[in-house]
């Protein structure tokens, strides 16, 4: 079986998705070429899961000080090339396609009648979920932006709806058996901050004062700096994850990856929505209905004192691998329906709470 698998490069999230794939992928029967657009190649790291990947410039949203800015957006985003590689994007020779929120892959199997499976966080839209922000711009973004004939959805409850567990790497794991044997490790709780939407100076500036703690602030924007209790820190695959599995705490948008590696982990979270984004502000909207995670739709110096004075686990939850499961069901011919696929998922799923 041949694949073409398009991911949405311009979060982090979609990526690490598609690694985990990947690397069940690389012990089948199937043969994988991945396409990744909204995002120029030289702006890519740890990309080596995916080969000789194809990279095109396909469409995303500009965002300032932590607000999508639509005019920019629009302006910015070149219809004409989208269509153009749309349009020359050879999917002849690939069975399927598996679109994470990815258009042009998703458009040239649509218009060329190649079967489509939308694997990713946004296909869950597709069903009744916790919703915020919504308007019909946003609402016509999610159905109509990389469009599936097959969508596979993830959150983190399938609200009765057939909608998979996240896909998170669940080889990671906290250090220390509970949050107070991490805390021994070091002489101050660490706390990981990631809020790549927002203004990093305005972010430092918020956690300046709070010297009774070790920030670790990531970015793609930033440089490798420490500032006494502060450490900066360009994105990085296997600094990021080190320095999650040691953390006390995370502070953080409302994305969807990074929140679910939190909650497999263990680690509260405080998250801030990005402005004028639907699927965060829905993703603030089931945080706050499933009671994982405290949200917030302004950050300021104040509220992450109080968070940080109550740091505690609100929930663990054991997600199984998920992408090993997707990846058996693709090789068998995806013989079981969408439901269930999702019963026997959730049926895995451990939930529990830390004492």
């Amino acid at each position: 079986m041949r694949i073409l698998y398009g991911i949405q490069g311009t979060g982090n999230g979609h990526i690490s998705r598609a690694r985990m794939l990947a690397r069940h992928f690389s012990n089948s029967n199937i043969e994988v070429t991945y396409l990744l657009s909204g995002r120029s190649r030289d702006k890519f790291f740890d990309m080596d899961a995916f080969g000789d990947f194809i990279c095109l410039r396909g469409l995303t949203f500009y965002s300032e000080n932590g607000r999508v800015n639509y005019p920019k957006t629009a302006i910015k985003n070149n219809i004409f090339r989208f269509a153009a590689d749309m349009l020359a994007l050879d999917v002849s020779a690939y069975d399927l396609i598996i679109s994470d929120f990815e258009p042009i892959s998703a458009w040239a199997g649509k218009l060329r009648g190649v079967k489509v499976i939308g694997l990713g966080h946004q296909y869950a839209f597709g069903h009744n979920i916790p919703r915020a922000g919504a308007n019909l711009i946003a609402s016509n973004v999610m159905r109509f932006f990389a469009p599936a004939s097959f969508p596979l959805g993830l959150h983190w409850h399938h609200f009765g709806n057939p909608i998979l567990p996240p896909i998170i790497d669940t080889d990671i794991k906290r250090v220390g058996s509970t949050a107070k044997d991490a805390a021994i490790a070091t002489n101050k709780k660490s706390i990981v901050i990631y809020l790549p939407f927002e203004n990093q100076q305005s972010v430092q500036a918020l956690v300046s004062p709070l010297k009774d703690f070790q920030f670790t602030i990531y970015s793609p924007e930033l440089k490798d700096e420490d500032h006494g209790h502060i450490a900066l820190r360009k994105t990085s695959l296997h600094g990021f994850k080190r320095d999650l599995e040691s953390s006390q705490g995370v502070i953080c948008n409302s994305g969807f990856e990074l929140i679910s590696e939190c909650l497999y982990l263990g680690l509260p979270v405080l998250s801030k929505p990005q402005g004028g984004q639907m699927e965060q502000l829905s993703n603030a909207e089931a945080l706050k209905t499933l009671a994982y995670a405290t949200t917030t739709n302004q950050l300021d110096t104040l509220n992450i004192q109080q968070w940080l004075n109550n740091l505690s686990t609100p929930i663990i939850l054991r997600f199984p691998d998920v992408a090993k499961r997707v990846v058996e069901w693709l090789s068998t011919g995806q013989q079981e329906t969408a439901s269930e696929l999702s019963q026997t998922l959730w049926a895995q799923v451990e939930k529990t709470k830390e004492k």
